[in-house]
C-alpha cells in the first residue's frame, strides 16, 4: 500500500489568511454581516454574576468579535474573577464560537444562529433575531459531556448602548428554572 502524498510532504507556512476585529484592516466585511457590523471589535469591561446555587461574584471580561470576509463572525470570550476594586482573583469562563446570520437568496435576514463552545464541556446552539443594535438569543440545543454541569437551556440579550456592548445571560441549570446568571458592560478597546 502506498503512503498518502501528504505523509512526507514538507511543512507549510503559517496560516496565510487574515482575521480582523478592525474594519480598517484585513478583508472586507461580507455584506451579510452589515447588520452585525457594530459588534465587530474588541470589548473589555466588568460585570456581575450569580445564580440561585452560588454566591454573587464580580468579573472582568474581554470579548473579541472578528471576521475573515466570509458570512460569519468569530466570537471569543475570556473572563476572570475580580475583587470589587478590580484586582484580579483568578481565571474564569472562556467560550468560542460563531455568529451566523441566516441567509435567504444570499441576503441576510433578521435571524441569527450562534454556536458557542466552552472548555467546561458545554456546547450551545442559539437561535435568535437581530433588531437594529439588539441581538436576542435562546438555546435551540445544549450538548454536554458526561462530566459537565447540567445546563438545559439559556437566553442571551446583547445590545450596543451609547457605544458600549451590554449583555445579560440567563440559564436553566442544575435543577433550577431559567434564572439570571451574568450581565456586563464592555467598552470598545479595539476595532
Amino acid at each position: 500500500m502506498e503512503s498518502p502524498p501528504w505523509l512526507n510532504a514538507p511543512p507549510v507556512a503559517e496560516y496565510p489568511f487574515d482575521d480582523t476585529h478592525d474594519l480598517r484592516t484585513g478583508p472586507d466585511l461580507h455584506p451579510a454581516l452589515l447588520g452585525l457590523l457594530p459588534y465587530v471589535g474588541v470589548w473589555r469591561g466588568r460585570g456581575r454574576g450569580g445564580y440561585p446555587t452560588i454566591e454573587d461574584f464580580d468579573y472582568a471580561q474581554e470579548i473579541r468579535i472578528s471576521h475573515d470576509g466570509r458570512p460569519f463572525l468569530n466570537y471569543e470570550s475570556r473572563a476572570w474573577l475580580i475583587e470589587e476594586d478590580g484586582t484580579p482573583i483568578r481565571r474564569s469562563a472562556r467560550e468560542v464560537g460563531w455568529w451566523r446570520p441566516v441567509l435567504a437568496d444570499g441576503e441576510a435576514t433578521d435571524e441569527i444562529e450562534v454556536l458557542l463552545s466552552q472548555p467546561t464541556g458545554i456546547m450551545e446552539l442559539y437561535l435568535g433575531r437581530v433588531d437594529g443594535l439588539r441581538v436576542e438569543l435562546a438555546t435551540d440545543a445544549v450538548l454536554r459531556t458526561a462530566t459537565a454541569k447540567e445546563v438545559t437551556s439559556g437566553q442571551r440579550l446583547y445590545g450596543i448602548v451609547e457605544g458600549a456592548l451590554l449583555y445579560a445571560q440567563e440559564m436553566s441549570a442544575v435543577g433550577q428554572p431559567m434564572s439570571p446568571h451574568l450581565s456586563a458592560r464592555l467598552l470598545r478597546i479595539g476595532g
